[in-house]
């Protein structure tokens, strides 16, 4: 929520060349605060069902938290530069080219006259370095740290999906309201 609400000095780059982890890392974040809604009414009331729905959102829960991992890391193992290059002169188009050459102080892709959104700060005579660097190097830093934090997590997730199933299978008469 920090990224998407322009928190952190850089989050706009985030938002204009990560958005599809950004995108599933939101939906992963948003489906396990109403898992664990669940599971807390489960845990309340006694109730097995709740908790096997529980238990089931939980593997999906997983899914959608490995996935932005995984991308990120192949992203920044695999290619990341020929990666960059595509996005830039592909994807990102002027309004995100532009968005990032604020965010970084920079102009154009190499230089000012290769790929360059014209602004206040980036027109022919400008003496700003190109992109190319600056981005590729925040790019790695943030790859890395979303797959170091996402894999991080995942021995907590597969705890609590052992607890989880655990849980749900022992709630019986005797046990859970005896």
């Amino acid at each position: 929520m920090l990224i998407w609400f322009n928190v952190w000095t850089h989050a706009d780059i985030i938002r204009v060349g990560n958005k599809t982890e950004l995108i599933i890392s939101t939906v992963a974040a948003s489906l396990g605060v109403l898992t664990s809604l669940i599971g807390w009414s489960g845990i309340l009331l006694n109730n097995r069902a709740f908790l096997a729905v529980y238990s089931f959102l939980l593997w999906i829960c997983f899914a959608l938290l490995v996935t932005p991992g995984y991308i990120t890391y192949k992203k920044r193992t695999f290619n990341l530069e020929g990666k960059i290059n595509a996005q830039w002169s592909r994807d990102l188009g002027l309004d995100g080219r532009l968005r990032i050459q604020n965010q970084l102080h920079c102009c154009g892709y190499f230089n000012p006259f290769i790929e360059a959104t014209v602004s206040q700060t980036c027109y022919a005579r400008s003496t700003l370095p190109g992109c190319k660097g600056p981005y590729i190097d925040f790019e790695r830093v943030v790859l890395e740290r979303w797959y170091a934090a996402v894999f991080s997590v995942v021995p907590v997730q597969l705890l609590v999906m052992v607890a989880a199933l655990l849980c749900a299978n022992h709630v019986t008469y005797r046990f859970g309201k005896g």
